[in-house]
């Protein structure tokens, strides 16, 4: 290689090396100046430590407001156990309209994986609502950690926190929130947690030897026992509140044909329990357990596993056991089967 082409070659190597470095320059230069117009205080906002906060969050605003923060079912409040939390202290109340003009912009990023709740007027922690008319002297923003496409993101946190400090920055509050990294870790490993605890419990009645079970008597022993038919054809048990316990379906199918269920003919029904989604737990797995046993009865039928293997008394015992555990490894978490945080955890 000539000294032309070496010079050449170093001349390039230098022109590539200032284009990255003055890159890097301008970005930092950027950061910091976004970073300084999300701060509540001295300090770096989005990287100094924090501890985290044990809350629930959402603000309010009067009926004529046209925004409404998004939310994630209408009972639950910010759960720091399944929540990346930031806390807002604002130095005078604000009218629910407000903080919700401020938000507008960031609604459609998050819809219902954010929610929020607010304090103010003596009312309590409650979801921020256009029909709450108390003044707000606290917000508490939340961020789902987990949803069925898997943890939040560092770069998601992130974003969420500078959004919410940003919010804080226009109307003067104060600001304490968690550090990033280890609510991402929380994150990852909650997503674990989910994984392993999205379970279902299902059982089956089928017709002993070649005979088939009689859909006129499986309507009526499950109505007697309390199953109403529901829109999506599952014979469905509910609790007081109309929270789902179990339901019962065709083994072969998505539900039952409304119209000739009486006249149907099947080789088997199921019954299905979804752990996470269940109040008391135990409770409605051994009232399901009776259930399956009456049907089986009841139809001259049998009573199996996906396997067909008889599942006898000892058998679905040894099923309720399993659950106990399974609710324990819930309850050490924080989160209650069947609850507003389980339920939007596993939705």
């Amino acid at each position: 290689m000539s000294e032309l082409q070496l010079g050449l070659l170093a001349i390039g190597v230098i022109l590539v090396v200032g284009v990255f470095a003055y890159n890097r320059r301008q970005e930092g230069l950027a950061r910091r100046a976004a970073e300084s117009g999300f701060r509540g205080g001295p300090g770096d906002a989005l990287l100094q430590a924090e501890p985290p906060r044990s809350a629930a969050v959402q603000p309010e605003r009067p009926p004529h407001a046209a925004t409404r923060i998004p939310a994630g079912p209408a009972a639950a409040l910010p759960d720091p156990n399944i929540d990346y939390l930031v806390e807002l202290s604002f130095p005078a109340v604000l009218a629910t309209s407000e903080l919700a003009q401020q938000w507008k912009a960031n609604e459609h990023r998050y819809a219902t994986r954010a929610i929020f709740a607010c304090d103010g007027g003596g009312a309590g922690w409650r979801r921020l609502s256009v029909d709450d008319m108390a003044p707000v002297e606290s917000l508490r923003a939340g961020l789902q950690l987990v949803t069925r496409d898997g943890p939040v993101s560092e770069a998601e946190l992130i974003e969420f926190r500078a959004a919410v400090e940003t919010l804080a920055a226009a109307t003067g509050a104060t600001v304490n929130a968690p550090e990033i990294r280890h609510a991402a870790e929380s994150a990852r490993a909650l997503d674990r947690f989910c994984e392993e605890s999205d379970i279902q419990v299902v059982v089956h009645v089928v017709g002993a030897g070649e005979s088939a079970l009689q859909g006129d008597r499986i309507r009526a022993t499950a109505e007697a026992s309390g199953l109403v038919l529901e829109e999506d054809g599952r014979l469905a048990l509910r609790d007081d509140v109309g929270r789902l316990l179990y339901a019962l379906s065709p083994r072969e199918g998505e539900g039952f044909e409304v119209a000739t269920l009486d006249a149907a003919q099947l080789a088997g029904v199921s019954l299905t329990l979804d752990v996470p989604r269940v109040p008391d737990l135990s409770r409605a797995f051994q009232s399901m357990a009776r259930f399956a046993t009456h049907l089986a009865a009841a139809l001259d039928g049998r009573l199996v596993d996906d396997n067909g293997n008889p599942l006898d008394e000892r058998a679905l015992a040894a099923i309720g056991a399993q659950l106990d555990a399974v609710r324990g490894a819930f309850d050490a978490r924080g989160i209650t089967t069947g609850s507003a945080s389980a339920l939007r955890l596993f939705s």
